[in-house]
């Protein structure tokens, strides 16, 4: 349940009206002028950056046809830091005052064409790249697991997983994939460093990469709708965070866990630079690592609760699954405090769902259960979801002691891709029915939210992740490695698969969708490519939105009042990310509200 949706329709309207008069600052100001090279010929769609404050903030506008552009909205800070770029060009960087109150500075920037491909392949984002390693693997079903398993966390095909490794840094690549659930058929494992070395190896990558790159239609530039939009991108946390979920809240705050560091942040947009608070999350006395110390951690990282998932009840609290530290917690907005719910039985708590009698549903990755807490009485419900077979029915009944006696696999002799079925994503249809996806076994599921009677279905595509419904009751669904989206009727139980766009190359990884609720919009997570993908239902029509920073892997979608559009840039490890710290992000897409 979207949390606007729980809140009274005249609330609504105060909250959106709050929220577009807090958006332009009073020292409003700007800059304009033209991107252009060989003397007057413009650049269509350079991205123009403009950073400021630290914890800093920056925002994205792109150049018109005739290669002009205009920001507005900015503060009158010190200075700015203003990136100009376009794949095929130099970057150009400089440094430049603060316009007055009110002023708009004139900045016109050159830009000169690449003369070296090696650098224009690298502005690539990263499915370009990772499309020439799938096309090595002939098996579909390593195919398949190649891109469920080890794009898990992080892309693949970015600059930091192109590097050419010996045996010993591949073992101890193995090794942290497993610890962080990531396990691969022993026959995948013995062909993938051969065939990371083959496909990126510069000598053949570049060339097929950049082929027509001096050409004028390589790399076009986007379409005028897409040039209208406005991003906003905010720094938030460090080296070490992994901003895992975030979430709008109806006060106006983008919310945000950091699951490696155990904290819980508040952003508010109205403020110039956005506004940072930090919340640490009680660790009560469980150890780094979490109560079942599996010992999964990115580098730095201090979790022992891994804040995983969060959203908000009627009444504006925050619950939290917290999938290290094996409970839920409630972060009261009133009084700031937070309060843990333990959870027996299951294992690592997941993605929540809130309902319309103010229930938490969750799922239990590990230990294949969905969950249900009242939050009005505090009964808590785990909920076992069939297995696949007998033999994976016990070993589910046996991790508790299998991990408590230290016996999980480390990697070192191989695995299986398929080796626990994972509950993952969970929706409430408008009916109350539950549904939640299993990424390994490629089935959803229904649970009836009375009896508790749950129903498996097999799905025709690979791996469901993070699914919502529309305004009708039309389940919708990513493929996380099928290079679909799909639709699934809960009354006469039909799919309808609609393939991504074809500049994905098949490569992306759709990790999340979520539902716009003003118009029923489906936003897709490119994780893989740097974008966020609209999918609009009336004309069936694809946009996909670039974002300004490379390596942006993206998690869960929320909607400001506004209609702006939220998501986290989450890549693990962050030092990855062009400038090694996360970042919340927002899109604009018609330029307003920024």
């Amino acid at each position: 349940m979207h949390p606007i949706h729980s809140l009274p329709k005249a609330l609504i309207a105060v909250l959106l009206s709050a929220t577009v008069l807090l958006v332009e600052p009073a020292n409003a100001a700007g800059f304009k002028g033209k991107v252009i090279a060989n003397g007057e010929t413009p650049v269509v769609g350079a991205m123009v950056t403009f950073r400021f404050g630290a914890p800093f903030q920056e925002r994205t506008i792109f150049s018109a046809d005739d290669g002009s552009y205009q920001v507005d909205g900015l503060p009158a800070v010190t200075e700015y830091k203003i990136r100009v770029r376009r794949i095929g060009w130099q970057d150009v960087r400089i440094t430049a005052m603060s316009p007055a109150e009110g002023d708009q500075v004139e900045l016109d920037f050159t830009l000169e064409r690449h003369t070296d491909a090696a650098k224009v392949a690298a502005q690539l984002p990263a499915n370009h790249w990772y499309a020439l390693l799938l096309e090595q693997i002939e098996d579909s079903r390593l195919n398949e697991q190649m891109m469920r398993q080890c794009t898990y966390c992080h892309q693949q095909g970015s600059a930091h997983t192109r590097v050419k490794r010996d045996a010993q840094e591949w073992e101890k690549v193995f090794s942290l994939m497993a610890r962080m659930g990531g396990t691969i058929d022993v026959e995948l494992r013995q062909i993938l460093p051969a065939i990371f070395d083959r496909a990126y190896d510069p000598a053949t990558a570049i060339p097929r990469l950049t082929e027509g790159w001096q050409e004028p239609g390589y790399m076009p530039p986007p379409n005028a709708e897409i040039r209208q939009a406005v991003i906003d991108e905010y720094e938030l946390g460090s080296r070490s965070s992994m901003q895992h979920d975030m979430m709008m809240h109806p006060n106006g705050s983008a919310y945000s866990v950091d699951m490696a560091n155990d904290v819980l942040y508040r952003l508010d947009p109205s403020i110039p630079g956005g506004g940072r608070t930090a919340y640490p999350i009680p660790k009560d006395g469980i150890p780094m690592g979490g109560e079942k110390a599996s010992g999964a951690q990115v580098p730095n990282a201090t979790a022992a609760l891994g804040p995983h998932s969060l959203q908000t009840t009627a009444n504006g609290d925050i619950w939290i699954t917290l999938a290290l530290g094996n409970k839920l917690t409630k972060f009261d907005i009133q009084t700031e405090e937070f309060v843990h719910f333990d959870l027996p039985d299951g294992i690592y708590p997941h993605t929540l769902r809130v309902d319309d009698e103010q229930r938490v549903w969750y799922t239990l990755s590990v230990s294949n259960h969905v969950g249900v807490f009242n939050t009005l009485t505090g009964k808590n419900v785990e909920i076992r979801v069939p297995a696949r077979s007998f033999g994976e029915a016990v070993l589910l009944r046996l991790l508790p002691l299998i991990i408590e006696w230290g016996a999980m696999p480390d990697g070192s002799e191989g695995g299986n891709g398929d080796s626990l079925p994972v509950p993952y994503g969970i929706d409430i249809a408008p009916d109350g029915g539950v549904w939640f996806s299993q990424l390994n076994a490629h089935k959803i599921g229904h649970i009836d939210p009375q009896t508790h009677e749950v129903t498996m279905i097999d799905t025709p595509f690979s791996a469901p992740r993070r699914m919502r419904f529309d305004s009708k009751g039309v389940l919708w669904i990513p493929g996380f490695t099928s290079n679909l989206i799909a639709t699934f009727d809960t009354k006469t139980r039909e799919f309808r698969q609609i393939e991504l766009p074809a500049e994905l190359k098949g490569a992306d990884t759709p990790y999340t969708l979520s539902i716009d609720p003003r118009n029923d919009d489906v936003w897709i997570c490119g994780a893989n490519s740097d974008s966020l993908i609209r999918y609009v239902q009336n004309t069936g029509e694809f946009t996909i939105f670039p974002l300004p920073t490379q390596v942006t892997y993206t998690r869960d979608i929320d909607f400001g009042a506004d209609g702006s559009v939220w998501t986290s840039n989450s890549n693990a490890p962050a030092w990855q990310i062009e400038t090694g710290i996360p970042r919340l992000i927002r899109l604009n897409v018609d330029g307003t509200g920024s």
